[in-house]
């Protein structure tokens, strides 16, 4: 079947033009943070800069970006609104996946690509349950997928659906219900306006409030039968994807690198800018000032580095650190997160204050550590395959 898709050209990524999406995004954050209501206008500046498609695959009619300008675009989201740059960071994530696997029906995929070419398309894979929890610790979903004449009919209720209404597609985890004995699980490709789908306004969280992370409810929602997409099992057994990182999940810890640099600038503008009666000078001009500046700037150098290293590896077609993928997720977010709380500690009451915007990146920044895996099952992963492996 032949279908005709439209063309994304590649988006500018010089520094400049980055730069400039940057600040547009920062204008309008700290609304967005206070309201908590989906932050249209820099969803729709990054789709304007032609960055909520740039994943996608030449043979789709993308640009085709690679894995570290994606990098890059994420930073530059991150840095200005992170709420902004998760739901890109999902959204450019399920195209490359498309690229890479085309395991989306044809046509709801052309449909996405068409919605994109006439406005924001975001894409989120929408997979933890209330009882479970996020799924990378294991266990399987409640939520269901029905036979029927001619297709699928889901039911169950999700949590933490970062987007929201403003989805365009949902990935919704499920099982399906076929008289197996050991019943298939997969995805099933889900559009966004489907009759059955109810939000609950659930998320009123410490950081990335502006994400639009609810509840959702899916009641009967019929979908075609080549929506289904199966994860096979391996040896037997059902093992999740999101329990370690992908080299194409580094999407997540890069948006973080960008707040860290966001909180780093605020610094520096509070710095020169505070002048104490007692001191007569700013205190950018203190030596103590300058050291934790040093610090800052030492923890996300450390953080890029470990970031773009592994991006450009893996680009290069070296493969002997994917085993070590969610170890340096791990280190990254111990590194942004560092970043921004020494920021924090130093300015004092200042930095707490919601007159400045650094109690908003540091509330921001601690999200990172719940990206999954988790910490804990990163590191007890990664040792018991050093210790099997020595």
């Amino acid at each position: 079947m032949t279908v005709a898709l439209p063309k994304f050209a590649r988006p500018d990524l010089s520094d400049e033009a980055l730069a400039a999406v940057t600040a547009e995004l920062a204008a309008t954050a700290e609304e967005y943070d206070r309201s908590g209501a989906v932050p249209e206008a820099g969803i729709v500046a990054a789709h304007r800069a032609g960055l909520l498609t740039a994943t996608v695959g030449e043979r789709y009619g993308g640009p085709g970006v690679g894995l570290v300008d994606s990098a890059r675009i994420l930073i530059a989201l991150g840095e200005g609104d992170p709420s902004v740059a998760l739901l890109a960071a999902n959204t450019l994530s399920a195209h490359r996946q498309q690229d890479t696997t085309g395991h989306w029906p044809l046509d709801a995929y052309a449909d996405l690509l068409r919605r994109s070419a006439e406005g924001p398309a975001l894409v989120n894979a929408v997979r933890a349950e209330p009882e479970l929890g996020a799924p990378a610790r294991g266990g399987l979903p409640k939520t269901v997928a029905r036979r029927t004449g001619d297709g699928w009919e889901l039911s169950g209720r999700k949590a933490y659906a970062t987007g929201g209404p403003a989805l365009a597609y949902h990935v919704v985890w499920a099982q399906a219900d076929e008289g197996r004995v050991e019943p298939r699980v997969g995805h099933l490709v889900v559009p966004g306006d489907s009759p059955g789908i109810t939000w609950i306004d659930t998320w009123d969280h410490l950081g990335l409030r502006a994400s639009n992370t609810h509840d959702v409810v899916y009641d009967r929602v019929r979908v075609p039968e080549s929506a289904f997409i199966e994860i096979p099992r391996v040896d037997g057994a059902y093992r999740d994807p999101a329990a370690a990182t992908g080299i194409a999940g580094f999407g997540h810890p890069a948006l973080y690198v960008g707040v860290a640099r966001a909180a780093r600038a605020a610094f520096v503008r509070f710095a020169r800018e505070r002048v104490p009666a007692a001191l007569g000078r700013p205190i950018a001009e203190t030596e103590r000032i300058q050291s934790v500046a040093g610090e800052i700037d030492a923890q996300i150098a450390q953080a890029e580095t470990l970031l773009f290293g592994a991006l450009l590896r893996a680009e290069a077609g070296d493969t002997r650190h994917l085993p070590q993928l969610s170890l340096l997720k791990v280190a990254i977010a111990r590194s942004v997160v560092t970043a921004v709380q020494t920021a924090v500690a130093a300015l004092g009451n200042p930095a707490l204050s919601r007159h400045l915007p650094l109690e908003r990146h540091l509330r921001d920044v601690l999200c990172v550590r719940v990206h999954p895996p988790q910490e804990d099952a990163a590191l007890l992963a990664a040792g018991r395959r050093v210790l099997a492996t020595a």
